[in-house]
């Protein structure tokens, strides 16, 4: 058995709202799946990496599935300034979750949700 090409979605309330925020930061829209004409799923790229935003409505209805607050896992956006990164964030629609700190000798991170809730780390390698 061979997997490939994971990608990690996340659940939604606003399809349209997450993928204007996701798209502010850089994300490209690759694919949309839609049922009776209504875009229920988008996949957004961002170098190499895919990240896939479906309605929890529809996750609901088609799937079966129930999701809640999740804040068991979390977007990871590498930058080169976390402080100027978590500004624009906070000024595109993220919620603070946690200031820039400097931690391991090197990193410098934050922490934001985005209009859903879900948590994304902002890092960057400190300069010496």
């Amino acid at each position: 058995m061979k997997f490939k090409t994971p990608q990690i979605n996340i659940y939604v309330e606003n399809l349209e709202v997450s993928r204007a925020f996701y798209e502010k930061l850089g994300f490209k829209l690759n694919f949309t799946a839609e049922i009776n004409g209504k875009a229920v799923h988008h996949e957004l790229l961002l170098d190499g990496f895919n990240l896939g935003i479906a309605t929890k409505e529809a996750v609901e209805n088609i799937h079966g599935l129930k999701p809640g607050n999740n804040s068991g896992c979390e977007l990871v956006l590498w930058t080169e300034d976390t402080d100027s990164a978590i500004q624009y964030l906070l000024e595109n629609g993220a919620a603070l979750l946690s200031k820039p700190h400097d931690f391991l000798d090197q990193l410098r991170a934050g922490w934001v949700q985005d209009p859903d809730g879900n948590p994304i780390q902002v890092v960057c390698k400190r300069k010496k």
